[in-house]
């Protein structure tokens, strides 16, 4: 068994333990070190700083000045440097075609991984839960995208 496995299956242990359907993760990590599972060891405080960074740099917008529209100013996108997979930023005002199609491309991916997981995730809850009203999810964004983009003047931080 792997350690995410093994992590698994001490959250029903927890779960079976306190007689809960509803964790706070934090008290399931104080339960398990109490058992014995080992802490892991603290970042160094320069991977937190970087990642610090990295939260910031995620952060930058600026708005665009013909259409008026909030974007993201610095993009991530994923190279190999020998044996290692690197996240290297880019402003999307300086970036080339090459980095900026990997960085959307890459967050376009995960859209549709979240998107194939949700739609897994109501299809059991539906099956397990058949007396009740089914839960849809709607995966074509189309219109929900239209409705905040001319609706972002109603909100703070549209983008």
């Amino acid at each position: 068994m792997g350690k995410t496995q093994e992590m698994q299956r001490l959250i029903r242990a927890y779960k079976d333990e306190k007689k809960v359907a509803t964790v706070d993760m934090h008290k399931v990590a104080k339960w398990a070190a109490g058992k014995g599972w080992p802490l892991p060891k603290p970042q160094s405080p320069l991977d937190l700083l970087a990642k610090k960074f990295a939260q910031a740099a995620r952060q930058e917008t600026k708005v665009d000045n013909i259409s008026g529209d909030p974007y993201r100013v610095n993009h991530s996108f994923p190279v190999k440097q020998g044996d290692e997979q690197l996240h290297l930023w880019i402003d999307i005002d300086e970036a080339p075609r090459g980095p900026m199609l990997k960085s959307l491309v890459c967050r376009r991916e995960q859209m549709i991984g979240d998107g194939l997981q949700l739609t897994f995730d109501a299809e059991h809850w539906n099956r397990i839960n058949s007396g009740d009203d089914p839960i849809e999810m709607d995966m074509d964004f189309t219109l929900d995208i239209e409705w905040r983009r001319n609706g972002k003047d109603d909100e703070e931080g549209a983008a």
